[in-house]
């Protein structure tokens, strides 16, 4: 692996793993399409979490690169709890200040981190593909991204756009994290 994009998803109807694109995501993601080609990835495999609204967003790309997309688990959005929240926004940032919290039914960043740790640490042996997406949803964009830039929490989630790309790249010896999406 040379160079890892990862992706969060477009825009869309809600949080089911079902969601589809919301018509403003669709257009997102023939915009995501645009961007990666123009902007020189050699993007040679991809992953997707399985949740509808993930595969959605690569799939413009996919299909103009006629590169398929791997379907992987692992990818899939942290679970806070199996009931609703009503102050899950509280509860989010509780979850990056202590990294084994844990609701019942849910999974503590550091359960989601150990999740994605096992497929990283596959990527990073991977040395027949150059450029690698990644798509997947906030917060666990936000867990991956913190396994190259310990600082990263809450308040960068927070700043996350639908969609966002970020890109991850070994540079003398250390891992450069690096946001290569802007909002038009």
């Amino acid at each position: 692996m040379k160079r890892l994009i990862l992706i969060r998803h477009c825009n869309a109807e809600g949080q089911h793993k079902d969601s589809p694109l919301t018509y403003d995501g669709i257009h997102q993601a023939r915009h995501l399409a645009t961007f990666l080609q123009e902007a020189g990835f050699s993007i040679d495999r991809i992953l997707s979490s399985p949740y509808l609204r993930a595969i959605e967003s690569i799939k413009p790309y996919a299909e103009q690169q006629m590169t398929s997309i791997e379907i992987d688990d692992r990818l899939k959005e942290r679970i806070l709890s199996e009931e609703p929240i009503d102050d899950w926004l509280d509860v989010l940032e509780q979850s990056f200040d202590n990294q084994d919290f844990r609701l019942p039914g849910g999974e503590s960043s550091n359960d989601a981190r150990e999740r994605v740790r096992q497929l990283l640490d596959e990527l990073q042996q991977d040395e027949e593909h150059s450029d690698i997406a990644v798509v997947t949803h906030g917060n666990l964009l936000a867990i991956l991204l913190s396994e190259f830039q310990v600082d990263i929490g809450f308040n960068h989630w927070k700043g996350f756009t639908n969609p966002d790309i970020f890109t991850v790249q070994k540079t003398g010896g250390e891992y450069v994290v690096e946001r290569v999406w802007h909002q038009d």
